[in-house]
């Protein structure tokens, strides 16, 4: 049982730390050069997506997370009490049936994720070899008799 709880908490830090990294990186990134690479940006556009990036944003969110673990401010308690612990209470039932359909489809989707992986592997090893291939065959081969005359 602790296993299983381990292995449930490794991949709820990795997804967190995934959806961090694309909701919280990538997309606003993305969404900011695409808003200054049109043509005519929207100032407003422009304004939202840029201010994503303000100078004290890692402080701004140290200080959330020192506010949540300190002991003083109890932090955790009050975001558990006020706002998760209701929310889990009132959605129970619909995420235990989620949790059950993730399980039940768990393996099709590891299986599906394995075979792209593999397809994407195979297409860009044989991408690599075609390439080294191609890079071999495009040098010119030494002339025998300029080998000769070097012995």
């Amino acid at each position: 049982m602790h296993q299983l709880f381990s292995g449930l908490k490794m991949m709820g830090s990795f997804l967190s730390r995934s959806l961090l990294l694309v909701f919280g990186y990538a997309y606003p990134a993305y969404e900011c050069f695409k808003t200054v690479e049109k043509n005519k940006p929207e100032i407003e556009q422009l304004l939202f997506w840029c201010q994503y990036w303000l100078p004290l944003y890692s402080e701004a969110k140290l200080a959330i997370f020192i506010y949540l673990w300190h002991p003083k401010t109890k932090g955790t308690s009050y975001v558990y009490n006020s706002f998760f612990q209701p929310y889990v209470a009132k959605h129970e039932g619909e995420i235990d049936h989620t949790l059950l359909e993730l399980r039940v489809n768990a393996w099709d989707i590891a299986i599906l994720y394995w075979q792209k992986a593999e397809n994407f592997g195979q297409t860009r090893f044989f991408e690599i070899l075609q390439y080294v291939s191609s890079q071999s065959a495009a040098r010119p081969k030494p002339d025998k008799v300029s080998i000769d005359k070097e012995k």
